[in-house]
């Protein structure tokens, strides 16, 4: 029920900077959290940054310092900095959001289609 398309993945060198852009379509729902994961091949996706409620963020360790998560409206934005070979992988988009009555709210999660992230040393 909602929609999440992402942007602004690409090849940069260590050092250099992107955004990744991540804008939620949906009726009749509410966006909750959104946040950004990543995955390599054979390994785990993991969490990269998260924002609830607008303003509190979280972060994994490894990017804490470089990489910033902000949100207007339904859309998610991810700066990331001073990027390392080791931040290369797939990243995507999450959203999770609630629907119907407000007596008895569903919840479900999103997920975006995923952008390649290639940092090269």
């Amino acid at each position: 029920q909602v929609q999440l398309v992402e942007s602004g993945g690409g090849m940069v060198q260590a050092g250099g900077s992107l955004r990744l852009s991540c804008a939620a379509s949906g009726r009749r729902v509410s966006i909750d959290t959104m946040g950004w994961y990543r995955q390599v091949p054979g390994r785990q996706r993991e969490l990269v940054a998260s924002i609830a409620e607008y303003t509190t963020t979280n972060y994994a360790d490894s990017v804490k310092g470089r990489f910033t998560i902000s949100r207007l409206e339904n859309t998610v934005y991810l700066q990331m900095n001073s990027l390392k070979p080791e931040d290369t992988a797939v990243y995507y988009c999450n959203a999770a959001f609630s629907y119907g009555p407000i007596e008895n709210p569903q919840s479900q999660t999103s997920w975006g289609q995923g952008t390649q992230v290639t940092v090269s040393s």
